[in-house]
């Protein structure tokens, strides 16, 4: 406001001035204190934290919300293949089911009661052959491509357009084929074979010369598979395979049934034509290559070989197996 020099009173016009100047003033305080509340620290100036409260709660409000959390990924599964698992969507049955393969394996394995069968496959043109047996067993057949039945097995299995997937027998026990046997009998054994085809194909003959049974370690042999039983071409099904702990302990038993242990070794002097092979005979026979451990050849009765040109160093145990049967079968009455 501004005074009358003169009467000391306070003109309208003045007041009007005043009044501008004082409105003009506040505004620059205003806006001097809020200069001041952005750039000065807020625990120093109490009006300018409260500013500064009042600008966080606005920027606040006009932030756009925030997304909720995205949910953890799934992780990426490949789609089953087309083969004969991936098509039906299931995997195979759990346990120690193996996949037989071949037709005479097949049949066999279909045959014998003792199996547990899960899934028969086939192709078309293989199908119509497997239809009474698999009928009989409750089996339906799973008309496939020969490609899908190439994705279960090992890589090169000659499989002739059949697989099935079945359960292995029950493990037979070596005292009970013992005591099943008649005065005249043969069982083969086995040290350290561990080749699956090679058992399959000592068992293939057993079969053929009515063997009792075929003896293996249950460490060193070949597990029940395909390739064996392709290899037994249906033997395995026929001749129990009977396994062991200790061999040299079975030695012992197969005696104490009334059996001769003789053993096949390559440096014997007695040829196996003039070994008496009468009665019960247990065939023993080595690895190839390794032939007979000292302990085994310890626990047999008699040594013989088998004759052979020196061209070869030895047989395959298969086929030495094959002809030491041979020589047992044509004594038999």
């Amino acid at each position: 406001m501004l005074r009358d020099r003169r009467s000391g009173g306070v003109t309208k016009a003045g007041n009007t001035k005043n009044c501008r100047l004082l409105s003009t003033q506040k505004q620059q305080r205003s806006a001097t204190t809020l200069a001041a509340a952005n750039n000065a620290p807020t625990e120093t100036i109490e009006g300018t934290a409260i500013i500064v409260i009042v600008h966080a709660i606005m920027n606040k409000s006009k932030r756009p919300p925030m997304r909720p959390p995205m949910p953890p990924r799934k992780p990426h599964s490949r789609p089953h293949s087309r083969g004969p698992e991936g098509a039906e969507g299931r995997p195979p049955p759990a346990g120690n089911a193996v996949w037989l393969f071949g037709s005479h394996a097949v049949l066999a394995g279909l045959a014998n009661p003792a199996r547990r069968c899960h899934r028969l496959l086939a192709t078309a043109q293989e199908s119509a052959a497997f239809g009474p047996p698999a009928a009989a067993r409750g089996v339906a057949i799973e008309v496939v491509e020969r490609r899908d039945i190439d994705r279960l097995l090992p890589g090169g299995a000659v499989h002739q357009g059949v697989a099935l997937l079945a359960a292995p027998p029950p493990e037979p026990d070596l005292g009970d084929v013992l005591a099943g046997v008649g005065p005249r009998a043969v069982v083969v054994v086995l040290d350290q074979a561990t080749d699956p085809r090679n058992v399959g194909a000592c068992l293939r003959a057993a079969a053929a010369f009515e063997a009792a049974a075929v003896v293996i370690q249950r460490r060193h042999g070949p597990p029940d598979s395909g390739v064996l039983a392709k290899a037994a071409s249906g033997a395995l099904e026929i001749v129990p395979l009977v396994r062991v702990t200790n061999l040299a302990r079975a030695l012992d038993e197969i005696k104490e049934a009334g059996f001769w242990c003789v053993g096949l070794d390559g440096a014997a002097t007695t040829v196996i034509a003039e070994a008496d092979l009468s009665g019960r005979v247990a065939l023993v026979l080595g690895a190839e290559g390794h032939g007979l451990r000292r302990l085994t050849r310890e626990h047999c009765d008699h040594l013989v070989r088998i004759p052979i040109s020196g061209r070869v160093e030895s047989l395959n145990v298969a086929t030495a197996a094959a002809v030491a049967l041979y020589e047992v079968a044509r004594r038999m009455p």
